[in-house]
């Protein structure tokens, strides 16, 4: 049998998106009109629409689409905005990003799930996003950006990300330890950083931004 996916799409907004309160009527449209089953591993693609997170290759994974609508919802894109993702996986939230905002640069490690995501994205008419191999903790953009989106978890938020933001901008990234890591916002102000708690999720580590393991005796 084939999946209806513009029904499984509709499901999910109407069942697990807005539930979530999730209600920003630009973000809702976004995740009504984008297949994302075109960014979903053929392996899975039957559960491109199910609140579950997705695996990917290097053990990397999108995340659960209540999370990607509350991450677009709580940047609050206008159309303006220079955007950076980091972590690229699928290019589904890139994409998404790209219809929110006026440009979008997103950084994935792995060289296949950049090329394979830029592809999609290129197939998908996603002109205004540009995918970027590397480490995002030794890579150096050239510029500063209205607003970052991270995808995956960090122990404690890295002072190199918030000197990506220019002033007056927002980043949402989910910090913490396991099991219970918190989703915040954080706002670039003048006085320092202002951080906005959304809610508790679970997500895995960026590379690189695992809690160290606590020496026991």
């Amino acid at each position: 049998m084939t999946l209806d996916f513009a029904k499984a799409r509709e499901a999910m907004v109407e069942q697990q998106i807005r539930p979530w309160e999730v209600l920003d009527t630009r973000v809702l449209n976004v995740l009504l009109r984008l297949p994302r089953e075109a960014y979903v591993p053929a392996a899975h693609r039957a559960l491109a629409y199910a609140d579950v997170a997705l695996p990917l290759a290097h053990g990397e994974s999108m995340m659960k689409p209540v999370v990607e609508g509350r991450a677009l919802q709580a940047l609050s894109l206008d159309g303006s905005e220079d955007v950076l993702e980091i972590g690229t996986g699928s290019g589904f939230m890139a994409a998404c990003l790209g219809r929110l905002a006026r440009a979008v640069t997103t950084v994935e490690r792995h060289a296949d799930l950049a090329g394979t995501a830029g592809a999609t994205l290129l197939a998908q008419g996603a002109t205004n996003v540009s995918v970027v191999h590397a480490d995002a903790f030794s890579w150096e953009p050239d510029r500063q950006f209205d607003a970052i989106c991270v995808t995956g978890a960090v122990d404690t938020v890295p002072d190199r990300f918030l000197g990506w933001l220019r002033p007056g901008g927002r980043m949402f990234i989910v910090r913490g330890r396991l099991p219970a890591l918190e989703a915040v916002l954080i706002r670039a102000d003048v006085n320092g950083p202002r951080i906005e708690s959304l809610f508790e999720t679970d997500l895995a580590y960026l590379a690189g931004a695992a809690p160290v393991p606590a020496f026991a005796l």
